[in-house]
């Protein structure tokens, strides 16, 4: 259930569903409801991921699932989505049926068809309800109207009647009731707007520094309007953000729909300036940016390198808080943007630290490679001919119907006595029948080798593996996935004509 119409509320739906049911026979187990959702992605509709996981592991009690309508099932933005759980789900013998919206409940030409069709049409809905409410936002930013968020250290939320009339300031956690209603930003406690102006003076005026200025107020025993302490990031905040000289400014970031956000140019913000009561001149506030930007201004790599070599001599050791904590150098999200990683930039400065933070390398491509892995595994089974169905959540994958496998990647490591050790570990929770484990090289780079393990032949969710392990376990050591394809090819036997 979305917000949008009240036709699709929880209760009409079932109704709906419960008429369906009764005209045709179906006794209603359970139900899955996701309240609030919008539906265009799957991600954080856990009724209907439980559901499908269910389905998919072949734990399901039921073999029909009823929703209202096509856009129940949902709004996905990607093409073939929608079509896609529904094939899960028929693939473990689960039907899908809709008992509103003349749409078919069987599958066919027909019914994917439609499919395509309503997915188009869910999916061109949500974008086309989408941009009118951008466009209303829009219109009530220029008007000078706040549109959400905490108002900032300073200022305050006033709310305003249909005709201008200020009712009261909101409290925070406050929301408006009424739909005509309205809200503003206006000046706070005197006290917080000294404080404010004390910020952008030690900032212009006596050249402090954002950290330093954020100290200067923790130790006065001054929070946020958060309730929390300062840190050279919220005053940054404060310095930057143009609703202290009164301008009401939006859209400098967008992410629509499923989109990733990003920062917006500034020719595309949405702007009302002079909308709110200013508590800082304009003069200030633009002293203040040219000083920003100035420190901000682009760096070379070998500029960013040699200050950061300058911090790690100050300091004698280096870490992200140390770097964002320090002035007239970058912060540390721009080293990692700029050299993949802290740890690579601090290789270029030659900082060892003390602990080794290769690993968090080693496992992001680990992560990496396990979902190439069992996507090409996937293709590699149904070039052969195999079914493949693989869960969403948990990537199990279920093969021709009749089995089950997990994959795992095992990281190699090296004892202090040049020994190579594996660890794997089995998913109890999945239970599949075949565990794919893939033991990875010295460099942790590819993979050296496989093992198939049966789970009637492991009885440990743990397992540790050395460069000889055995018969017992070597016995399920492949040099490749040949094997696996192998066991998973369907046979066609000719039937045997009786004596």
């Amino acid at each position: 259930m979305s917000t949008d119409h009240q036709k699709y509320s929880t209760d009409n739906q079932m109704d709906a569903i419960r008429g369906h049911a009764a005209k045709n026979g179906i006794e209603i187990v359970r139900v899955y409801a996701d309240e609030g959702k919008s539906g265009m992605r799957a991600k954080g509709r856990d009724a209907f991921l439980t559901m499908i996981h269910t389905i998919v592991d072949g734990k399901a009690d039921f073999d029909l699932i009823v929703a209202y309508d096509h856009s129940r099932w949902g709004r996905f933005q990607r093409d073939h989505e929608a079509a896609y759980y529904a094939y899960l789900c028929l693939d473990a013998g689960v039907e899908v049926h809709f008992c509103a919206g003349g749409f078919p409940n069987e599958m066919g030409p027909l019914a994917e068809l439609m499919w395509t069709i309503s997915s188009m049409q869910a999916r061109n809905y949500s974008r086309d309800l989408s941009g009118k409410v951008w466009l209303g936002q829009c219109r009530l930013i220029r008007m000078g109207y706040r549109q959400g968020g905490s108002p900032g250290y300073g200022l305050r939320r006033m709310l305003l009647a249909e005709n201008g009339t200020r009712k009261f300031e909101l409290k925070p956690g406050e929301r408006k009731s009424l739909q005509t209603d309205r809200v503003i930003l206006t000046p706070g406690p005197a006290s917080e707007v000294r404080r404010v102006r004390w910020i952008y003076d030690q900032f212009t005026r006596h050249e402090q520094s954002e950290s330093a200025i954020a100290r200067a107020l923790n130790e006065k025993g001054i929070l946020t309007d958060l309730g929390r302490a300062w840190t050279s990031g919220t005053v940054h905040q404060v310095l930057t953000n143009e609703k202290y000289i009164g301008n009401n400014v939006y859209n400098r970031t967008s992410g629509k729909l499923t989109a990733k956000r990003r920062a917006n140019d500034p020719d595309e913000w949405v702007r009302a300036d002079g909308a709110f009561t200013a508590i800082v001149s304009p003069d200030v506030f633009l002293n203040a940016q040219r000083i920003v930007e100035e420190r901000n201004r682009q760096y070379s790599d070998t500029e960013m390198l040699e200050r950061l070599a300058h911090l790690f001599r100050k300091h004698g050791v280096l870490s992200g808080i140390i770097i964002d904590e320090a002035d007239g150098i970058p912060p540390a999200s721009a080293y990692q943007s700029r050299f993949g990683s802290l740890i690579r930039a601090y290789e270029l400065i030659g900082f060892q630290p003390e602990r080794d933070y290769r690993y968090i390398e080693i496992n992001r491509a680990l992560r990496a490679l396990h979902g190439e892995t069992v996507s090409e595994t996937i293709e590699s089974l149904r070039a052969q001919g195999s079914s493949v169905i693989r869960n969403p959540i948990t990537d199990l994958l279920r093969i021709n119907g009749e089995f089950t496998a997990s994959l795992v990647i095992a990281s190699c490591r090296e004892t202090g006595t040049g020994m190579r050790r594996w660890k794997i570990r089995l998913d109890a929770s999945l239970g599949p029948d075949i565990t794919l484990a893939v033991r990875m090289n010295g460099a942790n780079d590819a993979p050296l080798d496989y093992y198939f393990l049966p789970r009637n032949e492991v009885t440990s969710h743990r397992l540790g593996l050395s460069e000889e392990n055995g018969f017992m376990l070597d016995a399920y050591r492949y040099d490749n996935l040949d094997e696996f394809l192998a066991l998973s090819r369907r046979s066609r036997i000719s039937e045997l004509a009786p004596w």
